[in-house]
């Protein structure tokens, strides 16, 4: 909580920082090779005061490309929507330090949780 009594910006990256691991990380699945975040962007619908229950964050791929996908989030609660945002997330070799191609089973992964109409929009 901020000055003004509501969940600070910087907060809504820890967030969707904690959603994206949950998601990226499963045993069954993830991205051991390594992935960083190229990009954030964040648009803010309305104020979250402090509270001590917890908001639900949604979370999908809408684009995969050769090196590179993008997951949209939204934090809400019930219909109320909080923050729309979307992060870029660029597999990365950190023994080479060069970003490295998806594979084809983290694109099978990705396109699990991808809404078919967005990437029909994206390809």
């Amino acid at each position: 909580m901020d000055a003004y009594g509501h969940v600070n910006n910087v907060v809504f990256l820890r967030y969707l920082e904690e959603a994206r691991i949950d998601f990226l990380f499963r045993p069954e699945k993830d991205f051991q090779q390594g992935s960083v975040v190229a990009r954030h962007e964040i648009d803010y619908k309305r104020q979250l005061v402090h509270r001590h229950h917890p908001v639900d964050i949604e979370l999908w791929v809408t684009e995969i490309r050769a090196a590179s996908f993008t997951i949209t989030y939204e934090v809400k609660d019930g219909d109320v929507v909080y923050v729309r945002a979307s992060t870029v997330i660029v597999p990365f070799d950190f023994q080479t330090q060069r970003p490295r191609r998806i594979t084809a089973e983290e694109r099978e992964f990705l396109r699990e949780y991808t809404d078919e109409k967005e990437e029909a929009v994206a390809a």
